[in-house]
């Protein structure tokens, strides 16, 4: 079990995975059920890594139920992970689901496990920003650091100084997020743990980009990926190549850009299943690049599939600023009806039933 948790550190997912394996495979010879559930979560997250989200999944939930007798903070980790694998298939409601009523039941059987809340409300912190629900984001934010204190796990800590970035960058905090990154990496770099440190360069890259250092943020998304591509993490090395794209667009690469997104919208690579969100980014950037140019009709398709893709997640900023995109595009090419529709669909999105005060739910988008 320790030479597949060092190898899932340092080495390829698909070699991890064949150790755990094998581990689990004796520890059901010996009825050792603590392993068993150990060599399952281990075959979860090298699936989270190869991108073989269903079986991922699976692993996660046959880990849940051999500690279905046992207290819910010993099957925090299992529960978190199944959430994790279907955040990653776009599934973004479904992952916020799954942590907030295991947060619930926590809370109601009077359980404070330090560790099994940190797990949960770092985790909830991506689905959140995702949606657009910044205000929540931010709250699981600072439940997770007012842990901090209480988690000896220094993983676990590294993850949340991760999580935590992720909500500064939308506060426009970009030199607190940066140094939460940095502590992050320097847990991560004492641990050996090199797809989390991977993990790190990755979010570095996209506080550069938001901050306009567009420079730095193709330096740290090329060494994101290239330790990515190392361990043979193929999901995660994808969607690194999605932002690297657009990196390379906005600083006059569109050639570079469009060259290495072509690949990526193969099935096997990302799709409605598999990093739907990313998929969508790559198609978003095919459009704008197409529109660049002038080639409306291929754009137009672009930004169609990416409208696809993205309505099933309910990734709401995404969405808004795809049909804003598409909007345009349809406004310049003399459309307006079409255009106020994909104005609409943009909009429909962020209002949705429970949001608004008065009246009934807003009605659907109907583009």
């Amino acid at each position: 079990m320790a030479a597949a948790r060092r190898t899932l550190s340092t080495g390829a997912a698909e070699d991890a995975a064949g150790l755990f394996r094998a581990a689990r495979e004796d520890a059901a010879r010996l009825g050792l059920v603590e392993e068993q559930f150990t060599a399952l979560l281990g075959l979860g997250e090298c699936g989270l890594e190869t991108g073989e989200l269903a079986e991922a999944r699976d692993h996660f939930a046959t880990a849940e139920g051999l500690l279905a007798e046992e207290p819910l903070p010993r099957r925090v980790p299992a529960l978190r992970g199944r959430a994790t694998a279907h955040l990653l298939a776009g599934e973004l409601r479904y992952a916020c689901y799954l942590l907030e009523t295991t947060v619930e039941a926590l809370t109601a059987s009077g359980t404070h496990d330090a560790e099994a809340l940190m797990h949960l409300h770092t985790a909830s912190i991506a689905p959140y920003m995702d949606m657009g629900a910044h205000a929540r984001a931010v709250h699981a934010a600072q439940l997770a650091q007012s842990l901090a204190p209480q988690v000896r796990d220094p993983a676990l800590v590294a993850g949340m100084h991760r999580g935590v970035a992720r909500t500064l960058i939308a506060e426009g905090r970009i030199a607190e997020a940066d140094a939460s990154l940095a502590r992050a990496q320097e847990l991560y770099r004492k641990l050996g743990v090199r797809t989390d440190l991977a993990h790190c360069h990755w979010m570095r890259g996209y506080v550069r980009s938001q901050a306009g250092d567009l420079e730095g943020a193709e330096s740290e998304l090329r060494t994101a990926r290239d330790m990515l591509a190392a361990k043979r993490a193929v999901l995660f090395t994808t969607q690194v190549e999605v932002e690297l794209a657009d990196v390379l667009r906005r600083r006059g690469k569109a050639a570079a850009a469009a060259e290495l997104l072509s690949p990526l919208l193969a099935p096997s690579a990302l799709g409605a299943e598999r990093g739907a969100v990313h998929a969508g980014g790559a198609h978003r950037l095919l459009g704008l690049i197409a529109e660049e140019r002038g080639e409306h009709e291929s754009a137009e398709e672009h930004y169609c599939s990416a409208l696809s893709l993205l309505e099933r997640t309910g990734a709401a900023g995404d969405l808004a600023d795809l049909c804003r995109l598409l909007g345009d595009l349809l406004r310049r090419t003399g459309r307006v009806e079409a255009a106020l529709d994909a104005y609409r669909t943009g909009l429909g999105h962020r209002a949705a039933p429970g949001t608004t005060t008065l009246g009934p739910a807003p009605p659907p988008p109907p583009y």
